[in-house]
């Protein structure tokens, strides 16, 4: 049986009987029905039969029920949209944090480079130095060995 069937059961049960009932050597099965408060938003119309009374009463309680889990799944639902919100403003104020890391390493990169091609020029220009002292020694070196070969022969 469904819920609301056992609490339709109960009601009937509870209920003062129409005629005297037959004696049946067993006592009936007594089932309280839930003391749950009717919806303030229904109201039992004039005229309105017990059985139809309890029968509208257990349906809109089941109603009630079920707006209120979907209540409950709207409350969770906003909490996570509240936690993907958090994560968005996390995720934004991470990528504006990523992008000043970038920038910095840009900016080393260039400092790098430049440091490393000024110290090419400064080994290019020690090279030619270096080639420009050679070729003068070796030119200096063979101006006298020249000179000491002319004096050489003069003798």
């Amino acid at each position: 049986m469904t819920e609301i069937e056992r609490e339709i059961e109960a009601e009937v049960r509870n209920r003062p009987p129409l005629h005297e009932p037959r004696f049946t050597g067993t006592a009936p099965p007594t089932v309280g029905a839930p003391a749950l408060a009717m919806p303030e938003y229904v109201e039992h119309r004039e005229g309105a039969t017990e059985i139809g009374k309890l029968s509208a009463e257990a349906v809109v309680r089941e109603y009630e029920a079920a707006a209120k889990e979907i209540e409950a799944v709207g409350a969770e639902l906003t909490e996570r949209v509240a936690q993907c919100q958090t994560m968005t403003r996390d995720a934004f104020r991470m990528t504006e944090e990523l992008k000043e890391i970038a920038a910095r390493y840009r900016e080393e990169a260039k400092r790098v480079f430049l440091q490393i091609e000024s110290c090419s020029l400064m080994t290019a220009e020690v090279r030619k130095t270096c080639a420009e002292l050679s070729e003068k020694i070796s030119a200096s070196a063979a101006t006298a060995t020249a000179t000491d070969k002319s004096k050489l022969k003069k003798k």
